[in-house]
């Protein structure tokens, strides 16, 4: 099968377009011909070694020291079941899904195998498969992030970075729950980010929302280039602010470390590291949807 390989560190041209052996399903695998993919800025970091320091020896360490090994990128995807391996239960050849590869990797290839129990749903039949193949990623960190932020109808929520993968979902999933959206971004971007419901916009080249005098029940920094002090002034008495990126933090002569995710709860109040895990499975029940996720009409930015 053609696959674009991964040769070695650097731009996007180390990527080959190679021909590769194609994989045959686990017993509890499925083998599905990929339709779709994305390109996430993770991978376009991962592939450049742009990566925080901390995480740099430990990424050789997983994939070669000097260069990669030979190595498919790629998490997101989409396409069509063509073989099962002999106890996979919950899908049959010919079922159309969507679904993470998570470090295994992969999706830019013609083929890949994912874990019947992994992250892999049907897909609706009223998405494209392009469509589909933004959700993954995108579509599950807006879920997991915006329900720690306990939206209610009717409050006010901004959103840092609205115009990237997460934030444009992001956008729509806090206005299905009745919030009215600011989305923060560059000019390019703002027409998207009112086609997708923004009720109000800011360009951040032009305005730094956290000296506008407006507060925020809920503050979604998704890029984490804010700054963290004044966007929590910027919060109601019971706000929340949610940090989706890694943000290198100094203290003293302390080395910066990476922060995955914080949820504040009120101004003033200590912060407290929230990471957890995202939810990655899909329900037991019904492979069709996404666990504790609800099923607004949804549009890839």
């Amino acid at each position: 099968m053609k696959a674009i390989v991964w040769t070695k560190f650097g731009p996007p041209d180390v990527l080959q377009l190679q021909e590769v052996a194609k994989p045959a399903p686990k017993d509890h695998e499925v083998l599905i011909r990929i339709y779709a993919t994305t390109v996430t800025a993770g991978e376009c970091a991962l592939r450049s070694l742009n990566i925080p320091i901390a995480f740099r020896l430990p990424l050789r360490i997983y994939v070669g020291l000097i260069r990669p090994r030979p190595v498919i990128l790629g998490q997101e995807l989409a396409g069509e079941i063509e073989a099962v391996g002999k106890d996979v239960k919950r899908f049959r050849k010919g079922d159309q899904v969507f679904g993470w590869s998570a470090l295994g990797l992969g999706a830019y290839a013609e083929y890949t195998c994912l874990p019947e129990d992994g992250v892999l749903a049907i897909k609706p039949s009223t998405m494209t498969y392009e469509e589909a193949a933004t959700l993954a990623i995108g579509g599950l960190d807006a879920v997991f992030f915006l329900r720690r932020g306990t939206i209610q109808s009717g409050q006010k929520v901004l959103i840092n970075g609205a115009g990237g993968s997460i934030g444009t979902f992001a956008v729509q999933l806090a206005r299905y729950f009745g919030a009215d959206v600011t989305a923060v971004d560059s000019t390019e971007k703002l027409d998207l980010l009112r086609s997708l419901g923004a009720d109000q916009v800011i360009d951040y080249t032009q305005e730094d929302f956290t000296k506008g005098g407006e507060t925020y029940d809920v503050i979604f920094d998704v890029v984490g280039k804010s700054s963290f002090s004044r966007s929590v002034r910027s919060l109601t008495l019971n706000g929340r602010y949610l940090l989706a990126a890694c943000r290198r933090e100094r203290t003293g002569s302390h080395a910066s470390r990476p922060v995955s995710a914080w949820v504040v709860h009120g101004t003033g109040t200590r912060a407290r590291t929230a990471c957890g895990r995202r939810q990655n499975r899909v329900s037991d029940g019904d492979p069709t949807h996404w666990k504790d996720a609800p099923i607004p009409t949804l549009r890839p930015g």
